[in-house]
């Protein structure tokens, strides 16, 4: 590079950072200022681009993201609690953050919360806050955590359980990740319905499992998933009987002699199933076989 080249490059970063820093101080001011007008707030932002903040930088990614993530920090928490707040300018403190730094964990972690909490808790926009940890994924394909963080929005506060399974289990096959994200994927399938699924990663946790308290456990729903699907074919079979009958089957032999099964159907342990006044069916009351309830919400991962 020529001395007139290396002045000018000089020159502009002499010329450069200044003016960044000044409109990150501007933008600091703005989102102090306690009395903002709806235009105002509009232009809390002095740089809204992520691209340009970054073309600005000057080799200072990382310690501008470290800035713009103290101001979401900040901008969330002057307004958290209070009835009525708006949040308008955190996802774009966030997107400009994370795309200074992607390798900033926090940002997309905590960042999410943020975003997703709704009321007088955060901004209530769980869209965003599934974008900017699909983002994290993105950029750091090895952080478990953000996959554990992505199942609970889907699970938690979309209620897309298909959604939330799969993301805990692609979370459980990265490296470090406990095995409790297997586990959750499996519980969140069989409240999604898809009890294939969930049969098949319980199976895997069997199998591959050295732990013989998880194994067991492993087990006991394998044998409780098998019960649900016997239990869910006995009652369709129940609604025809009634169909053909007037009344409810009082039990499996019943359903037998009527043609409609070829023998009595047992559950994993050996033990009759049993139909109550309502024609569902049911497991034997002596039976050890727990079929699964609905999953509790896993605690979030800490950091």
């Amino acid at each position: 590079m020529s001395l007139s080249s290396q002045t000018r490059t000089l020159w502009a970063a002499l010329v450069g950072i200044p003016l960044l820093f000044g409109a990150i101080t501007a933008l600091q001011v703005s989102i102090d200022a306690q009395t903002l007008s709806a235009e105002q707030e509009q232009q809390e932002l002095v740089l809204r681009s992520p691209a340009a903040v970054k073309g600005l930088s000057l080799g200072y990614e990382g310690l501008l993201a470290d800035i713009y993530w103290t101001r979401a920090v900040q901008y969330y928490g002057q307004r958290v609690g209070i009835t009525g707040a708006k949040f308008d300018q955190l996802w774009p403190l966030l997107d400009i953050t994370t795309t200074l730094d992607p390798k900033l964990i926090i940002a997309y972690r905590f960042g999410a919360v943020f975003l997703s909490e709704t009321g007088v808790g955060g901004a209530g926009r769980t869209d965003l806050a599934v974008q900017l940890v699909r983002r994290g994924i993105a950029a750091n394909p090895d952080e478990w955590r953000l996959n554990s963080d992505l199942g609970f929005l889907y699970y938690w506060h979309l209620h897309d359980y298909p959604a939330a399974a799969q993301a805990y289990l692609d979370g459980s096959r990265k490296p470090g990740a406990p095995p409790t994200l297997k586990i959750m994927a499996a519980r969140v399938a069989e409240l999604g319905g898809s009890i294939e699924t969930s049969r098949m990663i319980w199976s895997e946790i069997y199998q591959s499992t050295k732990d013989r308290n998880v194994r067991k456990k492993a087990l006991e729903q394998l044998q409780g998933l098998k019960a649900l699907e016997d239990e869910t074919h006995l009652d369709e079979l129940a609604q025809e009987y009634r169909k053909r009958f007037g009344r409810n089957p009082a039990s499996t032999n019943e359903m037998r002699a009527a043609g409609m099964l070829p023998g009595i159907p047992v559950d994993p342990a050996g033990y009759p199933y049993v139909f109550g006044p309502d024609g569902k069916s049911r497991l034997h009351p002596e039976s050890p076989v727990v079929v699964p309830p609905e999953p509790s919400l896993p605690p979030r991962v800490p950091n």
